[in-house]
């Protein structure tokens, strides 16, 4: 069973979560976001954090236009998706994210190594062909076979 799919994107500041996530209505969920290291770029150079401390729930909507309408060099980052009217909580473990609301993770590592999983298979094709349309490198989908990640966080 396909579980999502992992890909490297440049090691540069960007706008590359807007980008990664173009097929995905970022606006339909609120969002877990984890206290990692990513930083907005102001005239060329790192500024404050993307996001100060981890945030429990952020609006999809919020989060979309900090992605669209800023640049950022990412580091660290953990964001986790789940539908509006849901309770977002903690998931560690892919057992978790399995009996959990939440329906997407994001795992950024060491600024190029992206990770997502997706429950709905129709959206990770989606995101498997926007991340090959962009041409991001090393795009394998994850299968029950190929995973060897044992937690759903960036540490």
């Amino acid at each position: 069973m396909i579980r999502g799919i992992t890909f490297e994107i440049p090691n540069r500041y960007g706008k590359f979560l807007g980008d990664i996530l173009k097929p995905i209505e970022i606006d339909e969920y609120n969002w877990r976001i984890g206290g990692e290291e990513s930083y907005l770029i102001v005239d060329g150079n790192l500024g404050e954090p993307m996001f100060q401390e981890p945030i429990d729930c952020l609006e999809g909507k919020i989060l979309r236009s900090i992605f669209t309408e800023n640049e950022y060099y990412l580091i660290f980052q953990d964001l986790k998706a789940f539908p509006k009217g849901k309770t977002t909580i903690e998931v560690n473990t892919y057992e978790d994210y399995l009996l959990s609301d939440c329906q997407l993770v994001l795992l950024v590592v060491d600024s190029s190594y992206i990770t997502i999983y997706c429950k709905d298979k129709s959206k990770v094709d989606a995101l498997y062909i926007n991340a090959k349309d962009q041409r991001y490198k090393n795009l394998e989908y994850i299968t029950d076979v190929n995973d060897m990640r044992t937690g759903l966080s960036v540490w």
